[in-house]
C-alpha cells in the first residue's frame, strides 16, 4: 500500500461519501467512536459547504485552529482514513483531545493504516512547530493506544472524560 496524506478536494467527493457512510453505519452497528470528529461536524451532501470547513486558520471562542488531512491508499485510489490536527491546544485539548484526532475506516482496520496515519499526521505536526504532539484514547481502545505507543508516545496518565470514560494521555516528542 502507497500511503499519503492529501487535501481534499473535488475529485474525492464520491469517495468521501461512500467512507462517510461506511463508517457511520459501523457507529450504528458496533458504538464505535467518531474520531476525526472533524470529518462528521458537517453534511458531506454539501461537499462545497463541508470542504469549505474543514481546515480553520483562526477559530471562533473554545476552538483552535486546525487542520484535516485524508489517508489516501494511492495504488488503489481509495480514502481510507483521516487525521484532524489541531494547531494549538486549549485547556479542553490538554486534558482530553490533544493535538490529533485520527481514525481509519472499519474495512481497512488492523492492517497497518492508523500507524502510518499517525506517522504522516506527526510530519504534518512538525511543519507547524509543534515539538510535543498529545494524543489521547480511551482506555480500552487497544487498537488506537498501541498505534500511539508505535509512534513514540509515552503515557503520562489516565483521566475521567466528559463522557465518563477513562481516557489515557501519551506525549511524543518530534
Amino acid at each position: 500500500m502507497a500511503l499519503k496524506l492529501i487535501k481534499l478536494t473535488k475529485e474525492y467527493e464520491t469517495q468521501l461519501g461512500e467512507m462517510i457512510d461506511e463508517w457511520k453505519a459501523d457507529q450504528v452497528a458496533n458504538h464505535t467512536d467518531c474520531s476525526p470528529r472533524a470529518i462528521f461536524r458537517n453534511d458531506y451532501r454539501d461537499f462545497d459547504a463541508y470542504l469549505a470547513d474543514l481546515d480553520h486558520e483562526t477559530a471562533p471562542d473554545g476552538w483552535v485552529p486546525d487542520s484535516v488531512f485524508f489517508l489516501l491508499d494511492a495504488d488503489r485510489d481509495r480514502l481510507i482514513g483521516a487525521a484532524n490536527i489541531r494547531h494549538c491546544l486549549n485547556d479542553s485539548l490538554r486534558v482530553t483531545g490533544g493535538h490529533i484526532g485520527d481514525g481509519i475506516r472499519p474495512t481497512e482496520r488492523r492492517k497497518g493504516c492508523g500507524t502510518e496515519l499517525v506517522r504522516l499526521a506527526l510530519l504534518e505536526c512538525k511543519k507547524l512547530g509543534i515539538d510535543k504532539v498529545l494524543m489521547t484514547c480511551d482506555r480500552d481502545n487497544i487498537a488506537s493506544a498501541k498505534t500511539i505507543i508505535k509512534n513514540g508516545g509515552v503515557l503520562e496518565n489516565e483521566v475521567v472524560n466528559e463522557e465518563g470514560k477513562m481516557e489515557q494521555r501519551y506525549w511524543i516528542s518530534l
